[in-house]
C-alpha cells in the first residue's frame, strides 16, 4: 500500500454509563463510609467544579462502553467490522494486563484486523491519533478504529483517617467513566493537520494510580493519589504557546478555529490554560461540570457535544488539547 493519503477522521461517537453520583451523593456516601470524620460539606463541588459523574456499574468493563461507541460509530456510517485495517485501544484505565485491550475490542465487534493499545494517562487517545496519523501516511493502514474505554471512577478513595486526607483525594473523586470511538481514514485530503506534545517527566509522582501485587500474584490498582500544588507547578513548566505556535505553523491564528477542546481535570484549570495560551474561553466545551474527568474519553465527548450544538461544522478546524500526568501536553489541530 502507498504512502498517499492523507488522514481525515471521519466521524466519533461516545457513549456513557446510565448510571452515576452527584457531587452531593458522594458526600454522602464518604460521610457514611467514614462516620467518625466531620466531611466539609460542599467543599469537593468547589474545588473540582463536578456536579456530576458517570459510573461504570460493577462488574461490567470499561472496555464495554469503548465498544458500544464503536458500534454506534461503525452502524451509523454503514462501516462493517470486517473491513478495518487496525484497531487501537487508547485509555488511561484498562481492563486486562494481558493480551492488549484492543483484542477484546476487535473480538466483540467481529473484526479481524491486526489491534495494539496504546497508554498515556489521559493522553492515551491523542497519542492513539497520532499513531494512526502517522500508519496511514506511511501507506501501512488504510482505515483505522481507535476506541477509548475509561473507568477510573474505581480510583476514588473512600475510607479516610482524617480529613487532611479527605481533602488531599478530593482529585480522585472528579474521575468518571466513559467510552468513545473515532475512525480515521485515508483521503485526498488532509484531515488531520498537526500535532505536537510536550512534556516534564520529573513530575511523573505529583499523580500516582500505583498497581499493586497481592501475595495471589493478582493486580489490583490502588486509590489514586494526587499531589496537587506539585502537579500544579509541573503543569506551569509546559509550552502554554504551544497551540498558537502550532497554529501559526499552519498559517492559522485562535480566530480560524470554531473550537478549542482542553482536557479538564478540574474547573478552575479551564479558565487558568486559557489565560495562559490567549484561546478565549468562549470557544471551549465545558465538560467537567456536567460530566466529571473522563480521562481520554474527554476530548472525544467535548468534539462530539460541539458537533451536536452546530457549534463545529464539516470543514470548521478544531483544536484539541491533551494534559496528562507524567506531565505531558498535546496539541493536534484537525479539520472536522
Amino acid at each position: 500500500m502507498s504512502g498517499d493519503r492523507c488522514p481525515r477522521l471521519v466521524d466519533v461517537a461516545v457513549h456513557l454509563p446510565e448510571t452515576g453520583m452527584d457531587t452531593e451523593s458522594v458526600e454522602d456516601r464518604i460521610a457514611a463510609l467514614n462516620p467518625e470524620l466531620e466531611v466539609p460539606r460542599g467543599l469537593l463541588g468547589r474545588f473540582t467544579g463536578v456536579r456530576y459523574r458517570h459510573v461504570q456499574p460493577a462488574g461490567s468493563w470499561g472496555i464495554d462502553l469503548g465498544v458500544r461507541a464503536a458500534q454506534t460509530l461503525l452502524a451509523r456510517n454503514e462501516i462493517r467490522a470486517e473491513d478495518l485495517d487496525l484497531v487501537i485501544f487508547a485509555a488511561a484505565s484498562t481492563d486486562v494486563l494481558e493480551p492488549a485491550a484492543a483484542h477484546v475490542v476487535a473480538a466483540e465487534l467481529g473484526a479481524s484486523c491486526p489491534v495494539f493499545d496504546v497508554h498515556n494517562a489521559c493522553n492515551s487517545l491523542l497519542n492513539a491519533i497520532e499513531v494512526a496519523d502517522a500508519l496511514i501516511r506511511a501507506g501501512a493502514y488504510r482505515t483505522v478504529l481507535v476506541v477509548c474505554g475509561e473507568t477510573l471512577s474505581r480510583a476514588a478513595r473512600w475510607r479516610f483517617d482524617t480529613v487532611d486526607e479527605y481533602i488531599a483525594s478530593g482529585a480522585s473523586h472528579s474521575l468518571s467513566d466513559g467510552g468513545a470511538a473515532l475512525l480515521l481514514e485515508g483521503a485526498d485530503e488532509p484531515g488531520i493537520l498537526a500535532h505536537r506534545a510536550c512534556a516534564n517527566s520529573d513530575a511523573w509522582r505529583s499523580v500516582l494510580l500505583p498497581l499493586n501485587w497481592t501475595e495471589s500474584a493478582e493486580p489490583t490498582a490502588g486509590a489514586l493519589q494526587v499531589r496537587t500544588v506539585d502537579l500544579y507547578r509541573a503543569v506551569a513548566t509546559l509550552d502554554h504557546d504551544l497551540p498558537a505556535k502550532v497554529l501559526a505553523e499552519l498559517g492559522l491564528t485562535v480566530d480560524d478555529v470554531a473550537v478549542f477542546c482542553v482536557h479538564q481535570p478540574a474547573d478552575a484549570y479551564l479558565k487558568d490554560f486559557c489565560e495562559r495560551s490567549g484561546i478565549p474561553l468562549e470557544r471551549t466545551i465545558n465538560t467537567i461540570r456536567d460530566h466529571g474527568n473522563l480521562s481520554a474519553a474527554t476530548l472525544p465527548l467535548q468534539l462530539t457535544l460541539a458537533a451536536d450544538s452546530g457549534r463545529l461544522r464539516r470543514g470548521d478546524i478544531a483544536v484539541l488539547i491533551g494534559l496528562a500526568s507524567g506531565v505531558s501536553l498535546g496539541i493536534l489541530v484537525l479539520r472536522w
